[in-house]
């Protein structure tokens, strides 16, 4: 999953909420945390800049569900897909999503957020 994403090999397939988080848990589950970072980052980037879409990258975004999916692994000991998908389908939902409770509109509509990572800005 890992190598195709980033290879780029299908530019057929659609790639949905869901699918962003079902390959950063592939990278969570193949490199320590800051590698699953710094490479499932570089290769968003890239997948974006071949489709002429640089704007669609947004670093908080990305990082958080890193953070949110390395947490709830841990929490939940899930080490398939299937499990962990059963177990977080908060995770999976994208409208009224879980940043909405950690984030406010305005600041993960920044141009900030979207260049770099922003610690979450508002209250449980």
């Amino acid at each position: 999953m890992i190598h195709d994403f980033e290879a780029d090999t299908d530019r057929s397939a659609p790639f949905h909420h869901a699918d962003h988080v079902r390959l950063a848990f592939a990278y969570v589950c193949q490199y320590p945390a800051l590698e699953a970072i710094g490479r499932f980052s570089a290769a968003l980037k890239r997948y974006a800049i071949a489709r002429g879409k640089t704007q669609l990258y947004h670093e908080t975004v990305t990082w958080a569900f890193l953070f949110l999916i390395r947490e709830r692994m841990e929490r939940s000991q899930s080490t398939t897909w299937d499990e962990f998908a059963q177990h977080n389908p908060d995770l999976l939902r994208w409208k009224g999503g879980i940043l909405d409770g950690y984030y406010r509109k305005e600041t993960l509509d920044s141009e900030l957020a979207r260049k770099v990572f922003v610690l979450p800005d508002k209250s449980l």
